[in-house]
């Protein structure tokens, strides 16, 4: 007998189905939630400050985070829900209430500038466009102050689209950063074809680089790749103040990490509206 044919003939034929079953269920469960709260309007954005690296350290922008509440109205991270709809329908509609989301607070916020994820998918979906084309004939503004980030995966995956799309978003002054930069090596070599304005390092590399040397090699390069192409460079996962200091030292530009705060659905300038209110 073969290795493993005995396991193989004394394992009950479907052994392995009430694990399969669980997590059906599990995934059947999260697409009912994110389909109850996309139906009752319970969908909001968290926001994650990204800090500038040199004085006056303000917020260069905000980077927002889809999140759903379930029918207790906690509010549900995008780690649960994301990789289950991601490559489904619910997906593209969350991609388009979170740049609605976006949009309403560039236009009650005129002092910010927010991030929102996209992918080439949203592109070609024709909801997410029609949110883009609408709210930029209202306000035209707007794009000067939205950044979209997209990763080098799903720029790669459809290039010629993401590079027309990015060329037609010139006129608008929509700024787009290239997420996730380092984990991947192939977009380098059409950086000159893209319009990425900013990077932002893999988190990856960043996390514990002040005792690392070799992400310190890796994001050294990184960032002498991203400064040839004149782009804003952001690190991400930034957690240590000892992190922060080696980053700045070698020329990023901007940090992003629980080391300045964890993504909130109640940012700055919700407090101070809160505050203003109460008074």
């Amino acid at each position: 007998m073969k290795k493993g044919q005995k396991f193989k003939a004394e394992m009950p034929e479907g052994a392995d189905n009430p694990l399969n079953a669980a997590v059906v269920n599990r995934d059947h469960s999260t697409l009912d939630i994110v389909a109850e709260a996309i139906k009752h309007n319970q969908t909001m954005l968290a926001y994650q400050p990204v800090m500038q690296a040199l004085p006056p350290h303000g917020a260069a922008f905000y980077e927002g985070y889809i999140r759903v509440l379930d029918s207790t109205g906690r509010v549900i991270p995008a780690r649960e829900f994301m990789p289950v709809v991601e490559d489904k329908e619910l997906g593209r509609v969350l991609d388009c209430l979170a740049l609605e989301h976006g949009f309403k607070a560039l236009r009650q916020n005129p002092d910010i500038r927010v991030s929102i994820n996209m992918s080439a998918r949203s592109i070609g979906y024709g909801r997410w466009m029609r949110v883009v084309n609408r709210v930029l004939k209202k306000d035209s503004t707007l794009g000067e102050r939205l950044v979209l980030e997209i990763s080098e995966a799903s720029a790669m995956a459809a290039p010629e689209l993401v590079i027309d799309f990015m060329d037609r978003m010139q006129e608008h002054g929509i700024a787009f950063a290239l997420d996730n930069f380092g984990a991947g090596t192939s977009i380098i070599k059409h950086f000159r074809e893209f319009f990425f304005d900013a990077v932002k390092i893999d988190g990856q590399f960043i996390r514990g680089i002040h005792a690392n040397h070799d992400n310190q090699a890796v994001t050294r390069a990184l960032v002498g790749v991203a400064k040839q192409f004149d782009m804003l460079i952001v690190a991400e996962s930034v957690e240590s103040a000892a992190d922060a200091e080696f980053l700045v030292s070698i020329g990023v530009d901007c940090l992003q990490g629980y080391l300045y705060g964890a993504p909130s659905v109640s940012p700055p300038w919700i407090e101070e509206l809160k505050q203003r209110t109460r008074a």
